[in-house]
């Protein structure tokens, strides 16, 4: 496996830098990245250009456009087109190029909007998904229709990973389109610096969300890369839930924020519950999530005061 041809798509991205160094720390000698300023994976041109220039062995899809609540409510048409065209032609190609191995990266976007918690794998198809969020998960839910008819009429092997909602260092902390993790921590950190006594944050708090730890998120993928290849779909995450309003109850200690809190609710919640069951992970690769909330949002925190305004 060490000396495979790695494509690994979004590379340059949150979650694409964090498994670059994880492949890397591995041993893996043949890390090809595939980023939009080379590559514009929305335009077929470009796609048969990247298996013609790279040939590689395995394709990791990473890329996607994505954002938190807001941006989805504003975006939704390019959500569904760009994801959609990203993914269902870069599969398509892989199996043309017979390439050994197509890991697809979904997420919990995909699920319905009601799943019973912890969310299992075989619910996936029992319902629509949360309507602020439903476009983005659905294009990217096409990838496991792909990826399981290829497996079953060329044998192609392609393989879909359902990852919860990511954080870290190197996260997102754009207002216009970051996630709540790195939205808090901007607004209590941000805060905090400029004498501020009242934050806003959206919604009623009552949502609750699992949220995983990038690095942890890279050993799961590099885990699955090595020893996973069934096109059932795979969670993972960390395998706990928390409340928005104990999240931000959380970041305010951790940042050290003493002001108020004020609760937005005529924004909305988004799902009203996600929590992955993590078990086919551990059953059928191995993979445990291994850092601490607490622990993994200090460190965040640490990275954003130190990085994340440049």
């Amino acid at each position: 496996m060490l000396d495979k041809k790695i494509t690994i798509t979004g590379a340059n991205g949150f979650l694409g830098k964090h498994l670059v160094r994880r492949f890397r720390e591995a041993g893996y000698r043949n890390l090809l990245e595939a980023n939009r300023s080379r590559y514009d994976l929305t335009k077929m041109d470009d796609i048969i250009r990247l298996y013609d220039e790279q040939k590689p062995d395995i394709v990791i899809h990473l890329a996607a456009k994505v954002g938190g609540i807001g941006f989805n409510l504003e975006n939704p048409a390019s959500l569904f087109y760009e994801n959609i065209m990203m993914g269902i032609p870069l599969l398509h190609h892989g199996f043309l190029n017979k390439i050994e191995k197509f890991v697809a990266l979904g997420t919990i976007c995909a699920y319905p909007k009601f799943t019973p918690v912890p969310f299992k794998e075989d619910d996936i198809w029992n319902g629509y998904p949360e309507e602020t969020n439903a476009p983005y998960g659905l294009a990217k839910k096409m990838l496991l229709v792909q990826a399981d008819a290829y497996r079953r009429q060329y044998g192609f092997n392609a393989v879909f990973l359902l990852p919860v909602n990511l954080y870290g260092p190197g996260d997102n902390f754009n207002p216009e389109s970051s996630h709540v993790i790195p939205a808090l921590i901007k607004k209590c950190a941000d805060a905090v610096e400029n004498g501020e006594k009242e934050i806003v944050v959206w919604g009623s708090g009552r949502a609750t969300r699992e949220f995983f730890y990038v690095e942890d998120a890279a050993e799961a993928i590099l885990l699955a890369t090595e020893r996973y290849n069934k096109s059932d779909p795979v969670n993972i995450g960390a395998g706990f839930e928390i409340s928005i309003r104990d999240l931000a109850e959380l970041i305010v200690e951790l940042t050290g924020f003493t002001g108020r809190v004020v609760w937005d609710e005529s924004k909305p919640d988004g799902q009203p519950r996600r929590m992955l069951d993590t078990s086919r992970a551990n059953r059928e690769f191995g993979f445990q999530a291994k850092t601490g909330f607490r622990e993994g949002l200090a460190k965040t925190i640490a990275w954003y005061r130190e990085n994340g305004k440049g």
